[in-house]
């Protein structure tokens, strides 16, 4: 599967960005879909997940109430709406499929295929 990652920007502090990854090449409801993010200089860190039908998420502790994941089956897409937004949100965005049923996995080795990423940037 095919992932293109969109929607990033630059936001002051306590504003609000969403997310989009649309998906080609398979059967996008045969996939989890996870949105990571990496700021310099640090690890590549778990954000949210979310299992093949959409109805069950899995979040970060760090952004829990603050970003929802969705997706839509029709669209092959996956979102990621982002509010509250911190200068410690601030990273390049991935999202990431696995062919599983497993939304809890929060390992980036867990997703076989990923996007190339969309730049994020909160100010203070």
């Amino acid at each position: 599967v095919q992932l293109q990652a969109s929607g990033g920007g630059s936001v002051q502090t306590g504003g609000s960005l969403q997310l989009s990854c649309a998906a080609s090449g398979r059967t996008f409801s045969n996939y989890v879909m996870g949105w990571f993010r990496q700021a310099p200089g640090k690890e590549r860190e778990f954000v949210a997940a979310i299992n093949r039908s959409g109805v069950r998420k899995n979040y970060a502790d760090s952004i829990k109430g603050r970003f929802t994941i969705s997706r839509d089956n029709v669209k092959n897409t996956v979102y990621l709406q982002m509010n509250s937004l911190k200068p410690e949100d601030t990273a390049v965005y991935y999202c990431a499929a696995e062919q599983s049923t497993n939304f809890y996995n929060r390992s980036p080795g867990g997703y076989s295929y990923w996007g190339k990423g969309t730049q994020v940037t909160v100010s203070s």
